[in-house]
């Protein structure tokens, strides 16, 4: 295949709360996409209203996308021993680990993007990185390393890793899926979670960093910039903690800004930025799902 035919593989993973912060991401992602490829986009859905996927639909440039709906329980195996840790992350975080399985056989590249995420920079400079024999790149967490109190793998001595090893953040991946399968790597990270969920505050990512410790790409930190930054120039902003969508937000009021300037362009123009309790509620909702699910596995 030719580069304009080759398409750009990208799969996220969205429920029907955050379908707003979904359709900025696919609209900023279009407005600064200049080269030729196509974007093949998997949207993994978490209970996403038929009426939410007709918005998002009337939101974007088809002719640019070729989406792809896939349901959790398509993705996801249901003895696939999802870690049910105390944290009040949903289970679809565990969907990234997923990915080689899923798409087709032969595909030698995909990118996974965290949802609540814009894009800034056409996303075909990303995905021609060269990745040689790494399986996964990505950026740097903001804990910096392993050793890192905040973030990071406590119990890094235990596992033999050195503490200055980088730390890395998982809501964005550049992924070899023919290698991720040839190596096994999600029944590896599931193990390593399950194995050792008591210092797993940020499960899947906890889990990747162990697993590919001192072996993965580094990608320039604009890739993955944090919304508590103040980055002039990032490629990708990430919106970690309080998304634009409530009306608690208080990180950088510029990066907030252009999350609703890709906004104004989609069917959610109108949206104003919701009450704080809606995100308690949810994060409740999350640890609760948890608790029920271990009951049920006794």
């Amino acid at each position: 295949m030719n580069q304009k035919d080759d398409p750009i593989v990208i799969v996220t993973v969205c429920d029907n709360h955050f379908a707003v912060l979904l359709a900025a991401l696919v609209k900023s992602i279009e407005m600064n996409h200049l080269s030729a490829e196509c974007i093949e986009l998997y949207i993994i859905e978490d209970s996403l209203a038929s009426s939410t996927k007709s918005k998002l639909l009337a939101s974007v440039n088809q002719q640019m996308f070729r989406i792809k709906w896939l349901a959790m329980k398509e993705v996801i195996p249901l003895k696939s021993d999802l870690p049910l840790d105390g944290s009040s992350f949903p289970l679809n975080v565990y969907v990234r680990l997923f990915i080689p399985y899923f798409i087709p056989a032969d595909t030698k590249k995909v990118l996974y993007l965290d949802v609540d995420m814009i894009v800034k920079k056409d996303i075909s400079a990303l995905w021609h990185t060269e990745m040689g024999e790494y399986v996964i790149a990505a950026v740097a967490d903001r804990s910096g390393k392993v050793s890192s109190p905040w973030g990071g793998i406590s119990n890094y001595k235990k596992l033999g890793i050195d503490p200055d090893s980088k730390y890395f953040n998982s809501g964005l991946l550049l992924i070899n899926p023919i290698k991720w399968r040839e190596q096994h790597i999600t029944s590896e990270v599931i193990n390593c979670v399950n194995s050792n969920r008591r210092y797993a505050n940020f499960p899947d990512q906890y889990g990747l960093n162990v697993v590919f410790a001192n072996n993965w790409l580094e990608l320039d930190s604009r890739w993955n910039n944090y919304s508590a930054l103040n980055e002039s120039d990032p490629f990708i902003i990430h919106f970690i903690d309080i998304k634009p969508i409530y009306n608690s937000y208080n990180l950088n009021e510029e990066y907030k800004d252009q999350f609703f300037y890709y906004l104004q362009f989609t069917a959610w123009k109108d949206f104003k930025p919701i009450k704080q309790y809606h995100r308690i509620i949810r994060k409740i909702y999350n640890r609760l799902t948890k608790r029920v699910l271990q009951i049920f596995r006794r």
